[in-house]
């Protein structure tokens, strides 16, 4: 029988992995809202609550996990807000009874205010910082975010696993491969001068969830998916509405991001082509999960037919924005 990957990870394996490291817990025990991986705020005896985030098995090797903990790290040095792994006993990366975990200080905020143009300036500010920091050196055993690994792979483990409704496979099938050819497009009208866009190190999945806003401005939390790829991908999921709200948004996101990392107007030809990919990814993400219990609560209506059906009429909707004109700012 499969075993399910967080199935022994209890309350009481949870209080006895941070008791292992010496975080001896009051017995408070809060499960926070993640899929990917299993977070809590856990309750310490005569200090405040902190984070203990516990790492799905087999998705990230130790030196990856290493990795995105060093470039978090470099930046909280540069006093960049971002919330690192608490290094105890001399290790960010702890082990417990076959699960990898980390601890963190509790990072309290709302969410930022994305129509206010100081508070875009003020992100991009600190992204662009971001970026100058990610942009120094390359990840050496992280993956990159890329047009194989977001577009081809997904899209055909959707289609060799049976999740899709046997009606619309072929539907699927050929909407799939226009939005993979638009893609293309995209990625070769932004390599067309110059030679490649440049990668360098991401936060990766940078939309509002991931940005707690204080008054001392943003804090930039979970690099869980942070890889290599172009500038861009930190900046279009903060983008939202029509044409010209997004025109807007983008400009005043670069007004501050300016100031601190230069940004290649080519990468606004990839904006369609990114949110095209990980609409894709998105899909076989909660496929590969399927089997975890969570995910069938989370997303009960993932293997319906009208779900299906939403995704290629988002598909096709994409193929037609990635032929028009990129954004200007």
């Amino acid at each position: 029988m499969h075993i399910q990957p967080f199935t022994a990870l209890t309350p009481d394996a949870v209080l006895d992995a941070l008791d292992s490291i010496g975080l001896r817990s009051d017995g408070r025990l809060l499960a926070l809202n993640s899929y990917e991986n299993r977070v809590y705020q856990a309750g310490i005896e005569d200090a405040p609550p902190m984070i203990a985030k516990f790492y799905r098995p087999a998705r990230w090797s130790d030196v990856q996990i290493l990795e995105e903990h060093a470039f978090v790290a470099m930046l909280a040095e540069r006093e960049i807000p971002v919330v690192p792994a608490l290094e105890i006993h001399g290790r960010t990366l702890h082990a417990f009874n076959g699960f990898r975990f980390s601890v963190f200080t509790k990072q309290g905020g709302r969410a930022p205010e994305l129509d206010n143009r100081d508070t875009l300036e003020w992100m991009g500010r600190f992204l662009g910082r971001i970026h100058a920091i990610g942009a120094l050196e390359p990840y050496r055993h992280r993956p990159a975010l890329d047009f194989e690994s977001f577009g081809v792979e997904p899209s055909t483990y959707l289609l060799a696993h049976d999740f899709i409704p046997a009606e619309l496979v072929e539907v699927y099938r050929g909407v799939v491969a226009q939005a993979l050819e638009g893609v293309r497009r995209c990625y070769d009208r932004a390599h067309f001068s110059h030679g490649d866009v440049k990668k360098l190190r991401l936060h990766g999945d940078c939309h509002v969830g991931n940005v707690l806003w204080t008054e001392e401005g943003p804090h930039f939390v979970d690099f869980d998916d942070s890889r290599m790829g172009p500038a861009v991908q930190d900046l279009w999921m903060l983008l939202s509405g029509e044409r010209a709200e997004m025109t807007r948004q983008l400009s005043d996101l670069l007004a501050g991001y300016e100031d601190f990392y230069d940004f290649d107007p080519r990468e606004l030809h990839l904006i369609e082509a990114l949110r095209t990919l990980r609409l894709i990814h998105y899909a076989a993400w909660i496929a590969r999960r399927w089997d975890d219990p969570a995910f069938a609560v989370a997303f009960p209506w993932f293997n319906t037919q009208r779900y299906w059906q939403d995704r290629i009429l988002e598909l096709r909707e994409q193929i037609a924005l990635m032929d028009e004109p990129p954004l200007s700012v």
